[in-house]
């Protein structure tokens, strides 16, 4: 007797197992050995023996959280002489990139994924996703969250715990929930 093997098996086996990263596990497991605030120049190394593009003299200071279906290495570039704080979380389901000179602090939350609005019975729909682009110079505070879709424009500033929906200008503090323009930036 011939068995065959259901579309709907193969569905399920396919979302239980896409985000599977073997060479992620290997070097996120050496990355975690290393204490917060030490050997931020090795992090970026390892990052780039797993294929990310990572800027020379760009530094993390502690574990990242990367997250996202399929090849995740491909969509994260981060650009050189940048300081990425601990226990930053990247959502690489959409492109993120990172210019030259940026500076992110604690706990900061990038999301490229979110959901289409569902019906009544399943609010969070169908899987959308959009890149996020932080430009050069630019600084992003502790426990910042910016959403998919969004440009964090070059010498901006972003308050620490604010939220960010929507396009920031460049050379512009923001702050709040959701984040609002409190000021001009000279250039």
């Amino acid at each position: 007797m011939q068995q065959h093997t259901s579309p709907k098996l193969l569905r399920v086996l396919y979302e239980e197992l896409a985000a599977v990263q073997p060479r992620m596990w290997l070097i996120s497991g050496l990355i975690h050995l290393l204490p917060r605030y030490t050997a931020s120049r090795v992090r970026p190394l390892l990052l780039r023996l797993a294929g990310f593009q990572i800027g020379h003299g760009t530094i993390i200071m502690g574990p990242l959280r990367l997250h996202g279906f399929g090849p995740i290495h491909t969509r994260l570039r981060i650009g050189s002489h940048c300081v990425i704080n601990t226990d930053c979380f990247l959502d690489l389901n959409d492109q993120i990139t990172i210019a030259d000179h940026v500076g992110i602090g604690h706990e900061v939350m990038i999301l490229t994924a979110s959901h289409q609005m569902g019906g009544a019975n399943h609010r969070a729909g169908p899987l959308t996703t959009a890149p996020v682009t932080i430009e050069t110079g630019a600084w992003i505070g502790a426990r910042v969250l910016i959403l998919p879709g969004v440009q964090i424009g070059a010498g901006s500033v972003v308050a620490a715990g604010s939220v960010v929906t929507r396009p920031v200008p460049a050379n512009t503090m923001v702050g709040g929930i959701p984040a609002r323009p409190i000021r001009s930036l000279a250039e």
